[in-house]
């Protein structure tokens, strides 16, 4: 396959998985649908830190933008256009890292929810695993079902994350051959 077309096809791949990524973030500041939570400063702290926003959703939006044109720029005739897709690759990958990063801290501790009349993280640094012991989550009364809301949407940020990584991590090695070894064996419109 050519390099060409290989960066069009990771791009494309990224596409909806940064937008999930940006999906998932501003979800993550709306616990049961509501605005007052955020309003009130009662998110989650690794909500804030907006690792799908900002490294699986930007940091990987722009590398896939300029993938996407260096493969459409021909079958890796151009020898810059593709070290400079490792650069950018090298970015989705560091975005991806980041969000990986911050969905699992965000399994890790859990939500903050309302224990009884004070608002803390229950399940952090504890000696039971929240996320196999789901008896545990009644704990928190407000927000309504929120350990279920945090964990399909960090679960979502992981596993988007992941994919980002690897396919980012393809790029750079794609990247490397496209400009090491320069045009394909045939040479057939994009």
């Amino acid at each position: 396959m050519c390099t060409g077309k290989c960066s069009r096809c990771i791009a494309v791949s990224l596409y909806p998985l940064a937008v999930i990524s940006i999906i998932c973030n501003i979800v993550l500041f709306f616990p049961g649908g509501d605005v007052k939570y955020a309003k009130d400063d009662h998110i989650t702290e690794e909500v804030k830190y907006m690792g799908g926003l900002i490294g699986g959703g930007v940091m990987v939006l722009l590398p896939a933008l300029y993938i996407h044109l260096t493969g459409k720029q021909g079958c890796c005739g151009n020898r810059c256009g593709m070290f400079l897709s490792i650069a950018f690759a090298a970015v989705g990958v560091v975005g991806a890292l980041y969000s990986l990063t911050v969905a699992v801290l965000g399994l890790q501790n859990g939500p903050l929810c309302k224990v009884l009349l004070v608002w803390t993280t229950p399940f952090k640094n504890s000696d039971r695993n929240y996320l196999t012991d789901n008896t545990w989550w009644s704990v928190c009364t407000e927000p309504k079902d929120i350990v279920q809301f945090n964990i399909g949407l960090f679960s979502t940020l992981l596993i988007t994350s992941c994919l980002q990584l690897i396919l980012c991590g393809i790029q750079m090695v794609n990247g490397l051959f496209g400009c090491l070894c320069g045009t394909c064996m045939e040479k057939g419109s994009l």
